[in-house]
């Protein structure tokens, strides 16, 4: 389902309001946090999942420092 949002000025930042159905399949309400990931096909946005979250900064970290050892692997 493809839907039209509008970026909004907020003080300094700009931001989205999420239509209500969409905050319900998110399982969120006003004040929660969203997590927003970058994948191939654009990007995904969940419910913040503090597990998630720190399972991510593991992988980025192994991923920035391994890099070269990671790309002779993918060969």
């Amino acid at each position: 389902m493809a839907r039209k949002l509008k970026l909004r000025k907020i003080g300094n930042s700009t931001g989205v309001v999420l239509p209500r159905e969409i905050l319900e399949k998110l399982r969120v309400e006003a004040g929660d946090e969203l997590m927003l990931l970058e994948t191939a096909e654009g990007v995904q946005l969940t419910g913040y999942d503090p597990e998630l979250a720190e399972q991510m900064e593991v992988a980025e970290k192994v991923m920035r420092e391994d890099r070269d050892l990671l790309r002779k692997l993918a060969e």
